[in-house]
């Protein structure tokens, strides 16, 4: 595989797993907003929230090949980082789906981000 190929397959990876964390992190936040102790999980809600835009905007600048994906690749393994902490703190089967989904996201767009430096 020459170095264009493993760039393009690494930046395909990326793109899926922020738009795969982006769809878990509005699907936790939904489920968070129709439960019963919502203010009990107002920063789950929050940080799913920044979460999911944060990969929405890395998605959509890897996609146009951006020169500022690399930068947003390290904010969004940030984002991805602080979502996936609080929904561990949670029992609920969404919360561990988000933050698996969370983690998978933040190395992705840490080796995103690396490759780019």
């Amino acid at each position: 595989m020459t170095t264009a190929q493993s760039h393009q397959s690494l930046l395909e990876t990326c793109i899926q797993n922020c738009l795969d964390c982006l769809r878990d992190c509005e699907t936790c936040a939904d489920a968070c907003l129709s439960g019963d102790m919502v203010q009990m999980m107002a920063q789950c809600i929050k940080l799913c929230r920044d979460c999911a835009d944060t990969c929405d905007i890395c998605a959509r600048f890897m996609a146009r090949n951006s020169d500022l994906h690399a930068q947003l690749c390290q904010v969004c393994a940030e984002a991805c980082d602080r979502c996936a902490a609080e929904c561990e703190k949670h029992d609920h089967d969404h919360c561990r789906r988000c933050a698996a989904s969370c983690r998978r996201c933040a190395e992705s767009c840490r080796q995103m981000a690396t490759a780019m430096a």
